[in-house]
């Protein structure tokens, strides 16, 4: 009896090594030194059997079985996301198993930095082959969105403009216009909480009208420091009903970047001139970071009504109180920005 016992014994024992060492082997990586990836996509509701299957016609695994049994072993089995996974053949079974378990689908990323009007967020996307413009401005104009902060935008063409947060992003290898421009109104929101809708309201503002000035914010100051005087010039200026005379909404309706507009720019019949229109122009000038969100809703406590690039040519701004202060100031970074210009002549405008 004792010596059937340890046959059986021994037999499972030779059973279990022989298992274990198939399911290493036949786990391996296919090719260690192959790391071009492959890209396969798991439908909803696939199985062990039919991913195995997949990988298998693709040469990513060594062995259908082998991947089966990790899976019931590990219990990934019941984990399996759908969506696009990119692959190679240097990955072992197990890491191929626990990166579908955990859903870490293959994305393409684009990024869109603070400042950047549509035009410019569209032609990003164009280059980054995200989409082409005309889709972009067709999902702006016409997509349809569910946010918080939808109730308050303007139709047609600008909709959307200041409210696609910038940040980097992740969508679907398949994602175009509609699924990017989704991603970054998900930014904005993920940002933009409850608290900044309370906020805007106790300053009395809407929520889009705290972004058209955080745009304008975005647009004239460099840094984080100079950011909420700008706020505080835009509102002292309202206050005292007079015309904001802001350069960076001249170049919005120009499509253009200036130092420095010209009478001809500032003739320029829009509702959006800040020379002919008191008050903040219709709409957002650009998508704003979260610095210059938060500058609109807080802005310094000054009496400042002018503010103009400094003569360090830094980006930083001077600000004043009067118009003989901005008046000095003014012909001091004029006098910087041409001395800048004959060292630089590249980068004049004419």
């Amino acid at each position: 009896m004792k010596k059937a016992i340890g046959l059986i014994v021994a037999a499972v024992v030779i059973f279990v090594g022989t298992f274990f060492a198939f399911l290493t082997v036949e786990s391996r990586p296919v090719d260690a030194a192959d790391d071009s990836k492959v890209f396969i996509n798991i439908e909803e509701g696939s199985g062990a059997s039919q991913i195995a299957a997949q990988l298998a016609e693709s040469g990513l695994i060594r062995n259908e079985l082998a991947f089966k049994l990790k899976s019931k072993f590990s219990g990934a089995g019941t984990k399996f996301q759908a969506g696009a996974y990119a692959v190679s053949k240097s990955m072992s079974t197990e890491s191929i198993i626990d990166m579908i378990a955990d859903g870490r689908t293959a994305a393409k990323s684009f990024r869109i930095i603070e400042g950047l009007s549509l035009d410019k967020i569209a032609s990003q996307l164009a280059s980054q082959d995200i989409c082409t413009e005309e889709e972009f401005f067709k999902e702006v104009e016409s997509g349809e969105f569910d946010h918080p902060f939808m109730k308050y935008l303007q139709k047609g063409p600008t909709r959307l403009e200041g409210f696609l947060f910038p940040d980097t992003y992740n969508i679907p290898l398949d994602g175009g216009a509609h699924e990017a421009i989704e991603a970054m109104l998900t930014g904005f929101d993920s940002k933009v909480t409850d608290e900044y809708y309370d906020k805007a309201k106790k300053r009395g503002m809407t929520i889009d009208e705290v972004i058209t000035a955080a745009s304008i914010i975005e647009r004239e100051a460099s840094f984080k420091e100079d950011k909420a005087k700008v706020a505080s010039v835009i509102y002292n200026r309202i206050d005292k009903d007079m015309y904001l005379q802001m350069d960076s909404i001249i170049a919005y309706i120009h499509k253009e970047d200036k130092v420095i507009a010209t009478y001809g720019d500032i003739a320029v019949e829009s509702a959006y001139n800040p020379y002919k229109n008191k008050g903040l122009p219709p709409g957002p000038i650009c998508s704003p970071g979260i610095d210059a969100i938060d500058a609109a809703l807080e802005p310094e406590d000054t009496d400042y009504l002018f503010f103009v690039n400094s003569d360090k040519m830094d980006g930083s701004l001077t600000f004043c109180e009067n118009e003989a202060q901005f008046s000095k100031a003014k012909a001091a970074f004029e006098k910087a920005y041409a001395d800048y210009l004959k060292e630089h002549p590249e980068e004049s405008d004419d």
